[in-house]
Formats: structure tokens, sequence, C-alpha cells
């Protein structure tokens, strides 16, 4: 049982062996016309949401389609679910949530599921690759996805980019939109600002304010770049010979603050000390949760 376990503590059992039944080669659901067999069609009500489910959006016209087709086709791939763990007689919802959700529009009484046995590590993982694969998931919620895998199951960037197939500093830079207030990030899963155009806004001092110019001025992502540059730089006060200057941070010093940033979650600001290879690094937190968070980290790199 030791070695099983042990087996078990990468990305997963393995996430082409956790993806087999889960058929994500069609860009949307009702487009295959090949059905797998489902293991057995089970009433509408019995199935349960997951609460994890990194999918939050889902439109009421994209629901009223996808309820069509199945009126039309039915559901041709089943949903993936799992026994309720606290439900007994019901299945949560591994992968796909949005069939059901456009079932139960259709007025469908039953439908035909996939039951695995899965743990929640397995189950959020599944769900996570199923939307990303089929480009369902806005940035906001796929980075939260990441978030989850790294602080809940203790997954490294590098390790959950070779699992999935992405580059390392597409995880990076998603996890950094996390920083973001949350009218921006809200902006961003309500497809109002591009993810492209909320990156520039990470290291911005008044990120909303921008945001909503960006928005009300429809400017590309270059020009947002230099609007950010532009509201950043410093008014030059007159100051005597004798007055301390702030020194300006290098790239390289802000490309190291945005990747301790993305990999805690948290704020991280680096102030090194010129002429000195001393400095002080601070990390903010908004809430206890994230404070038990980085205690944790801390002490598990001991």
């Amino acid at each position: 049982m030791a070695e099983k376990k042990e087996a078990r503590r990468g990305l997963g059992r393995g996430l082409s062996a956790l993806m087999s039944d889960v058929d994500i080669a069609p860009a949307r659901e009702q487009d295959s016309m090949t059905p797998k067999t489902p293991d057995r069609m089970v009433p509408i009500e019995s199935l349960v949401p997951n609460k994890d489910q990194p999918r939050r959006t889902f439109t009421t016209e994209q629901l009223q389609e996808l309820s069509e087709s199945i009126k039309t086709k039915g559901i041709i791939q089943p949903i993936i679910v799992r026994p309720a763990p606290n439900e007994e007689g019901k299945f949560e919802i591994v992968a796909g949530e949005r069939r059901w959700r456009a079932a139960q529009l259709a007025q469908q009484h039953e439908v035909p599921v996939l039951v695995r046995e899965l743990d929640d590590q397995e189950t959020l993982e599944i769900a996570i690759i199923e939307n990303i694969q089929r480009a369902d998931l806005n940035a906001i919620e796929e980075a939260a996805g990441y978030k989850a895998l790294m602080f809940r199951f203790g997954h490294t960037q590098e390790k959950i980019a070779e699992a999935l197939g992405k580059s390392r500093s597409h995880i990076a830079n998603l996890l950094r939109l996390l920083n973001l207030p949350d009218s921006v990030q809200d902006y961003v899963r309500n497809g109002d600002l591009s993810a492209g155009h909320a990156r520039t806004l990470v290291t911005a001092e008044n990120p909303d304010v921008i945001a909503r110019e960006i928005m009300a001025k429809k400017l590309s992502v270059r020009q947002a770049e230099a609007l950010v540059r532009g509201a950043s730089e410093p008014k030059r006060p007159k100051v005597s010979a004798a007055a301390p200057q702030a020194v300006e941070k290098d790239a390289d010093t802000r490309a190291l603050e945005g990747d301790l940033s993305a990999a805690l979650g948290m704020k991280v600001s680096v102030a090194h000390k010129p002429g000195t290879e001393a400095g002080k690094l601070t990390i903010s937190y908004e809430s206890l949760e994230e404070l038990d968070t980085l205690c944790m980290i801390l002490s598990s790199s001991r």
C-alpha cells in the first residue's frame, strides 16, 4: 500500500490514464458523432456539481445552444462522475457540468454517465484539463485551477506545465493575474478585458482605473502597455542634493518579483540595497488563509 501511495505523489496517477475516458479531441461536446458507451443512465437529479469545478461562467446563450443540440441528438459524450463523497446515492460531476445544465434546459429526465473512483486531486485535475483542452476556461478560471493544483496538492509550476503540455511562462503569467483586484479579474471573466490586456496591469498602481480606460478607448495590448508605463513613471520633484532618491528597480528585480508573486499567489516586493548584497523581501497576504498557506510552504521547505 505504501508503494502505491508513493507512486501517486506525481501529478495524479498519470494524466493519460485519468483522461482515457474523456474525449477531448472535439472542439465542442456535440460535434463528435462517435458516442462512447455509458456505464449507466441515471436520473438527472442524482447528479451534483463539483464545488471545485474551475469553470464558473456558464452563459445562457451557450447553454441554450447546447440544449437544442441535446434535444435533437441526445448527450453524445457521457458525463464523467464519481460517487458523491458525502451524499449517498448521489454522483458528483467530474467533467461535463455544462452538458448536465443544458440537459436540464432540454427537460431530460436521465443522463448517460461514466462512473469512476477518483480522489479529490484526480477530480480537480480532470476538470481543469478537460476545460483547458476545450478552451472553455477564461484566463482567471484557468489560473485559479493551476493555483489549486499548486497549493492544495503541492505541485510545482514545472510539473503542471509538463503534464498539461504548457510552457512554464504560460502558467506563471496566468498566475500573476490572480494578484489583480477582483474588479479587474471580473472584467476578464466577463470577456470585457483580454488576458493580454490584464497582464499589462499586474504591475500598475491603479489597475482598475487603467482597465476602464483601456476598455473605454478599446486600446490594443501595445497601447495598454504604453498607458501603464506612462502612468507608472514617477513625477520628478525638485529635491535637494542631500535628499535621498528612490532607486528604480531594474528589469531583473521586477521579473523576480513577478515570478515569486506567481509562485506564492501573493504580492512580493524585493528591495535591494545599492552597492551591497543585502536587501529586504516583503510578502503581503490578504487573509489568514493565505498566511496559513505561506507558513505551510515555508515549513515544508525545511
